[in-house]
């Protein structure tokens, strides 16, 4: 009754349902890591953005490279910004993914040494790309800001290319070591996200808190690869009993239809 398994048709599709199982076994494995890995971030975002704020200088030094559990922090400094050495990020979108820039401003502690804060979004909407755009000005004088703690901006982690020759006072990434050869100063490492004081105006548009990765769907697609792995033994036994009864009843009914034209007869 089951010689129909030896036949080619029937030999590929039971190859093809034993590669299906594994394969399926290992994404839902792969999707298991991507949910462990999402949560762990979540979880480290969510454990630095609720930590109590500490003085920037705590937490990073001329040179230092922001850790993953450093990023987010929220970190607090007194000085004075020095909108003189005040540059533009370009090609930046806000939450509504308009394109325009972000104003990153030099901001000078007591010691001398400068945090590099991101004040935030503002138009790019002017009547050239390669002139310095408006830029609000922040608070004069001394004055305590605080913000979250980030880390240089490579091309690697944004997908964002370095480009040479661009407008002046206008930069592609943020990073701290090539700010500080431009002011000739010693810049903490990383940056800042600016929160608070908020901008007279509303402007710069304040960046806004990052949002929590979907660790839970990860987890969903895990249990789909595994069902389905499941379901592809099951799939095949249900094809080959279907099968086996088709083969079965027509066994049956050729001796009656053999024997037919000899009773007309």
């Amino acid at each position: 009754m089951y010689r129909f398994l030896l036949t080619r048709q029937w030999v590929i599709l039971t190859l093809i349902s034993l590669l299906l199982i594994p394969t399926m076994i290992r994404l839902g494995f792969w999707q298991k890591h991507r949910y462990e890995e999402r949560s762990a971030r979540n979880a480290l975002v969510s454990q630095a953005l609720n930590a109590k704020p500490v003085p920037a200088e705590q937490v990073t030094t001329p040179g230092h490279a922001v850790t993953r559990k450093e990023r987010y922090h929220t970190v607090t400094a007194t000085g004075t910004f020095d909108t003189a050495d005040e540059v533009v990020v370009r090609r930046r979108t806000n939450a509504d993914d308009e394109v325009g820039y972000h104003v990153l401003t030099p901001f000078v502690l007591a010691d001398g040494k400068v945090l590099l804060v991101n004040r935030g979004w503002i138009s790019s909407d002017g009547p050239s790309q390669t002139a310095f755009p408006k830029v609000p000005a922040p608070p004069g004088g001394r004055v305590t800001i605080q913000g979250r703690l980030m880390p240089d901006e490579t091309t690697a982690a944004s997908g964002i290319k370095e480009l040479k020759g661009l407008p002046d006072r206008q930069i592609m990434l943020i990073n701290s070591a090539e700010q500080a050869r431009r002011l000739g100063k010693q810049v903490l490492g990383g940056y800042i996200q600016q929160t608070a004081p908020a901008p007279r105006g509303d402007t710069p548009e304040q960046i806004s808190d990052p949002g929590k990765e979907d660790a839970p769907l990860n987890y969903a697609y895990m249990i789909q690869w595994w069902l389905f792995a499941a379901g592809v033994p099951y799939g095949w036994f249900v094809l080959v009993r279907r099968e086996a009864r088709t083969r079965e009843e027509a066994e049956k009914a050729r001796p009656a239809a053999e024997a037919e034209p000899a009773a007309v007869g």
